[in-house]
């Protein structure tokens, strides 16, 4: 099985949009790697502006440049 994408204190977009709901991309950093669901690798992920992390599967982030 392939390795995860991304690495721990990366910074990320997340691509992802709720349907119905347009929202900025914001920069995340990837703050722990999780397993596969099956299909995709999983992050934990952290916006400075967000008391929250969220989980984001790897198809849904791209590298920051």
């Amino acid at each position: 099985m392939k390795e995860h994408k991304f690495r721990i204190g990366q910074s990320v977009y997340f691509t992802s949009r709720p349907i119905g709901h347009l929202t900025a991309i914001r920069t995340y950093e990837v703050v722990r790697l999780l397993p596969s669901d099956g299909a995709d690798y999983q992050y934990r992920i952290k916006n400075a502006n967000e008391a929250f992390e969220r989980v984001a599967r790897e198809s849904q982030l791209e590298y920051t440049g």
